[in-house]
């Protein structure tokens, strides 16, 4: 089963500041979620991200799970070279009901880490292995965005855009979620929020779709 976690505001340790480490931390950037590093030292791209304060960074070497009962995070990554280490971080996180992952281990992690086709944040599909192959989980990626391209366009990030603010507005003043529905598909098959979408006038698409809102009976 593919979930995903609601960590907005939530508190994310990652443990490590290599590659892997920084993978993860590309994962999390646009989920506002608070990130916490843990390492003695960073690659480059860590470091652009502290001095951006996208990111902190706690100079430190982990030799312990201490830091777990001080923090408290909600979800921890654990991405060093000592294998002995990151279970014992997956262990104590458990024992705590944390959220935890292991980049070494991931058949003993809470989760595991799909390879991600984005677009515009909007829409994201997900290769999934079960951890089973990471590495063929990125190949299928490779083969497939290709293919997406060509099939989500942007006049579908565009609608996409539009219903999240008429969804926003139709919560304050349609009362049932039937209601809504029938709102959200009036939306999506209207032809003149589609044209004004196909022209590039995204504001007027916006406004049109809140006008039927203000109709809406």
């Amino acid at each position: 089963m593919i979930v995903d976690l609601n960590l907005h505001d939530k508190i994310v340790i990652v443990i490590g500041g290599g590659n892997e480490a920084q993978k993860r931390i590309n994962s999390l950037l646009n989920q506002g979620c608070k990130i916490l590093v843990i390492s003695d030292s960073v690659n480059s791209q860590i470091s652009k991200l502290v001095r951006a304060k996208k990111i902190k960074l706690k100079k430190q070497k982990i030799q312990d799970t201490e830091f777990i009962s001080k923090l408290k995070p909600n979800m921890i990554i654990t991405t060093t070279n000592n294998k002995n280490l990151n279970q014992k971080i997956i262990n104590s996180a458990k024992k705590s009901k944390i959220i935890a992952y292991s980049s070494d281990n991931p058949e003993d992690s809470d989760f595991s880490n799909p390879a991600i086709i984005d677009f515009e944040n909007m829409i994201q599909i997900a290769i999934f292995t079960g951890g089973r192959s990471p590495a063929m989980s990125k190949k299928i990626r490779i083969q497939s965005e290709k293919i997406f391209k060509k099939i989500i366009t942007k006049e579908d990030i565009a609608q996409i855009k539009i219903q999240k603010i008429a969804r926003k507005l139709a919560k304050e003043s349609i009362p049932t979620q039937t209601q809504r529905r029938e709102y959200i598909r009036s939306i999506i098959t209207d032809n003149e929020i589609e044209q004004l979408i196909k022209d590039g006038q995204l504001k007027k698409a916006e406004k049109r779709a809140i006008t039927i809102l203000r109709n809406w009976k």
